[in-house]
């Protein structure tokens, strides 16, 4: 992606809306280029505005935040990045959230150089998780008694196999680099491959799709 990160804000409270735009819009990087007020709305302005990154509530009436990433990553050939906000750190919806697609998953009251820092990084590609959503992502597979056959596994290397544990552990490329001693360059081309072969969007999908085929087990 290159040029000005275009965002969509997608929230119920006209004051939250205003208060993520305000911030936003200091960055000279960043634009924000449409908001909603639910996930219906969402769907609209973003088919329309084509934009990088959709910060999207959870909780929305007529349609929430789960259904609507679902339907943008399902409908549109090149679907933005969504990265989704909620009040609450609630257990229930972090997993739905992260299987419909989304890039992210932050608090609202995350700060505001961080949550800037958030859209950055899943514009360009990359996913991003806060500790206390991996914790739960991990102990929503703790209880499941069998993996489910993920057969596409067969097409990876020994090496990328290696890789896509150590991503389900929430390793950085450069952690990845030095645990396996070669550069970062090469563990981006390994972690392109993995996502190529496995036909998925980006690092959080690997991620759940680590634990649910047992490649890592929770305590691991």
């Amino acid at each position: 992606m290159t040029g000005q990160i275009r965002v969509v804000i997608a929230d119920d409270q006209a004051l939250v809306r205003a208060g993520f735009a305000m911030i936003l819009d200091t960055e000279p990087d960043i634009e924000v280029v449409g908001q909603a007020e639910n996930g219906a709305e969402a769907i609209t302005v973003t088919r329309r505005e084509r934009p990088d990154v959709v910060l999207m509530d959870i909780r929305m009436p007529e349609m929430d935040g789960i259904e609507a990433t679902e339907r943008l990553t399902r409908e549109l050939s090149d679907p933005p990045a969504v990265l989704i906000l909620t009040t609450f750190d609630l257990d229930e919806y972090v997993y739905s959230a992260l299987r419909s697609g989304a890039s992210g998953f932050l608090l609202k009251d995350t700060p505001p150089d961080e949550l800037v820092n958030a859209i950055r990084i899943v514009a360009h590609g990359d996913a991003l998780l806060a500790p206390s959503v991996t914790r739960t992502l991990i102990a929503e597979f703790a209880g499941r008694p069998e993996p489910a056959p993920v057969p596409a596994l067969d097409s990876l290397t020994e090496r990328e196999h290696e890789v896509l544990r150590h991503l389900a552990k929430g390793l950085s490329n450069a952690e990845m680099a030095e645990s396996l001693f070669v550069s970062e360059t090469t563990v981006k081309t390994h972690v392109s491959r993995i996502l190529t072969k496995l036909e998925l969007r980006d690092r959080v999908q690997a991620v759940v799709l680590a634990y649910e085929a047992g490649v890592i087990s929770p305590g691991e």
